[in-house]
Order: C-alpha cells, then sequence, then structure tokens
C-alpha cells in the first residue's frame, strides 16, 4: 500500500491504495494535475457501472453453479 494524492477542486486528498486500486482511479483521475468535481464523479459512476455488471456477472454463474 502506499499513500496517492488527487487533487480535488485545488484540495488535496491523500489515500493508501495498492497497484490495483491506483491504476482503476488513475484510469479517471489525473494524479498529477487538478482535478474537478465533475471528473470525480464520473470516476465514481464509471466505477461502480463495472462493479454492478461484475456483479450481475458473477450472480448468473452463481445461479448456473448452483445445479451441480
Amino acid at each position: 500500500m502506499k499513500d496517492i494524492t488527487f487533487h480535488i477542486n485545488n484540495l488535496a486528498y491523500t489515500i493508501k491504495a495498492d497497484e490495483v486500486l491506483e491504476a482503476e482511479l488513475c484510469r479517471f483521475l489525473d494524479p498529477k494535475n487538478n482535478n474537478d468535481l465533475k471528473q470525480l464523479l464520473i470516476a465514481y459512476l464509471n466505477l461502480h457501472q463495472e462493479f454492478r455488471t461484475f456483479k450481475k456477472d458473477v450472480e448468473s454463474i452463481t445461479k448456473k453453479l448452483e445445479g451441480f
């Protein structure tokens, strides 16, 4: 785990993240430049949508495996 700092509306926010989480967040937020609130919201919505799709896929696979 390492500290990653994002600047949102000219305020610094630091979180601890592993390499995987860092890569996911940096797809949508630039850690080297200031991001605005709109970019943060878009990042959240994109990641949430990916999670929902993944969850549906896992539930579908789980239902198929219940018969075995």
